[in-house]
């Protein structure tokens, strides 16, 4: 049944792409990489494909973390596909980090379904993930103090009336 589910999500957030009329091809030196409000201060991220903020958009975002990171738990309200392009990740679901569970690492396609409550983790070397979704994006940190949103001062020209939006 998950095969089929991560089947049926691939083949939706790739027909869009196909019925495009013009080819795009980006190299890695070529993607921009930026901050993101919604995300705390070591992760940056790249957008290759789409506009996170528009309902129905296919995107696909490319996720930098830093070395000796830790992505707070949290859920998203859709379904996603996520593919380790460098660096070691530990990945796992639950609301809390365990110990038992940092000897994980995700080297594949890996599809979460929305709400899923999701942890991320990083060794002594950065990271990189592709994330595939529809539009919009937004992220529910589960303890709401590990939201940067409201860490009003984290970052330059961050405030607390930010949105949940990616």
């Amino acid at each position: 049944m998950k095969t089929l589910w991560v089947a049926a999500v691939l083949i939706a957030l790739s027909s869009p792409a196909i019925a495009q009329d013009k080819e795009m091809r980006l190299s890695p030196d070529a993607l921009t990489w930026k901050e993101n409000p919604v995300f705390p201060k070591d992760v940056e991220i790249a957008t290759l494909v789409g506009d996170s903020t528009k309902a129905g958009d296919v995107v696909v975002l490319r996720i930098k973390f830093s070395p000796n990171f830790q992505m707070p738990p949290h859920t998203h309200a859709y379904p996603e596909v996520v593919t380790l392009i460098s660096g070691p990740v530990g990945t796992s679901h639950g609301e809390k980090f365990e110990k038992e569970r940092r000897d994980v690492e995700a080297r594949i396609n890996v599809g979460v379904s929305g709400k899923t409550c999701a942890l991320r983790w990083t060794g002594d070397e950065q990271a990189i993930l592709q994330v595939q979704f529809i539009g919009p994006g937004d992220i529910d940190y589960i303890n709401p103090a590990d939201d940067p949103r409201k860490k009003v001062g984290q970052r330059a020209g961050m405030s607390s009336a930010h949105t949940r939006k990616v």
